[in-house]
């Protein structure tokens, strides 16, 4: 996660919360709650265990009486913005650690409806699903029909297999077809935030089960436009690993009809922090639709390489079409990667298939 959201967190916004549940609910030691939850570990605490301890915390603070505690919470949820806007998720992980017992499952499950429009409850459902699979994908479904966007979206970002920084689903990974019949609802959503979720389903699902994926989208391609923008999303992995029955459904051909030339790098050696840069050019026999990747195979610590694939363009040429590419890539080490000396190679794909791979060095 990144660096600067778990610094949303901190003295000032902790001191708005408990102010703010103060108001409703004056018996609440406010200046305990912030003490108990910035202890000594706090500093050293990421975005994610911060924000289970101030649900933590909250259980602490708020009454012992599950049902009172959820009543203070719906008086100030919404002072905290949206689910576009706002990092408040501490509120759904408080039903995640203190709302599972049955006694208080559906005032659980009103709740995490309530709370996704401000903070998305995607990560705190797992725990139920894990518990009790058929009940709360059965709620999943429910939610899945919501007039509300976001709790559509809830009904299947929470039931990803591998939704990051939550508990994989095992299960689904190794049997999605629970997941299914909420995709099936959801194809056609009118809201981008309800598609992006559904794509990011297909992804997570194809991950393992690619003949899955594939035969899905063979099915759903080409009746709906938002149906065809969520399986290309949904494809993603699979175009990128060269799946060729996956690009066929999007016109890709096995054998492109499409030369390269001039494939060459402006430096074999450039060290970390700078950018490499090559050049092609593709020249088309005949008019045919055209995906552009690159991959850069990069050195591990451990010294032995893995490749990142980079799209270039998806391009319609026409017969003897010639069109000339540049293309820079960043070795700047980032959060999500830090780079490695040695030799490292780029390779230049069309429609999946290697046109040509150049090796370079990368020094300290």
């Amino acid at each position: 996660m990144p660096e600067s959201f778990k610094n949303f967190y901190n003295q000032k916004s902790l001191r708005k919360l408990a102010a703010d549940i103060q108001s409703v609910y004056g018996a609440f030691q406010a200046d305990m709650f912030i003490k108990s939850t910035m202890d000594k570990t706090w500093d050293d605490l990421e975005l994610k265990s911060r924000i289970y301890q101030i649900s933590r915390n909250l259980g602490k603070y708020l009454p012992e009486d599950y049902k009172k505690a959820i009543s203070i919470i719906d008086k100030v949820v919404m002072n905290y913005g949206d689910w576009l806007g706002g990092f408040v998720s501490f509120f759904p992980v408080f039903i995640e650690l203190y709302g599972q017992d049955e006694k208080n499952w559906n005032i659980s499950m009103a709740a995490l409806a309530r709370y996704t429009p401000y903070a998305s409850s995607e990560i705190a459902v797992r725990p139920f699903i894990i518990k009790n699979e058929k009940r709360m994908m059965e709620q999943m479904y429910e939610w899945s029909r919501d007039k509300n966007e976001l709790v559509r979206r809830l009904a299947c970002e929470g039931c990803r297999p591998a939704l990051p920084w939550a508990p994989a689903l095992n299960n689904f990974k190794k049997d999605p077809s629970p997941v299914l019949p909420i995709l099936e609802q959801l194809k056609t959503d009118p809201s981008i935030h309800v598609r992006k979720s559904v794509a990011n389903n297909l992804n997570d699902i194809s991950k393992t089960h690619p003949d899955l994926i594939v035969k899905l989208a063979q099915s759903w391609y080409g009746k709906n436009e938002y149906t065809d923008w969520i399986v290309k999303h949904g494809c993603r992995t699979l175009l990128k690993k060269g799946n060729r029955d996956a690009l066929a459904i999007f016109g890709y051909q096995d054998k492109t009809p499409v030369d390269i030339s001039d494939f060459a790098l402006e430096e074999t050696s450039i060290t970390i922090g700078e950018d490499i840069t090559f050049s092609f050019t593709v020249i088309s026999r005949q008019e045919t639709k055209t995906r552009l990747e690159y991959g850069i195979d990069y050195v591990k610590a451990s010294g032995k390489r893995n490749r990142k694939i980079f799209q270039i363009s998806e391009i319609l040429l026409k017969a003897n079409q010639k069109k000339s590419y540049i293309k820079k890539h960043s070795f700047k080490d980032v959060s999500t990667r830090k780079h490695y000396p040695g030799t490292h190679s780029i390779t230049l794909i069309v429609n999946g298939a290697e046109r040509g791979k150049l090796d370079f060095n990368l020094e300290v």
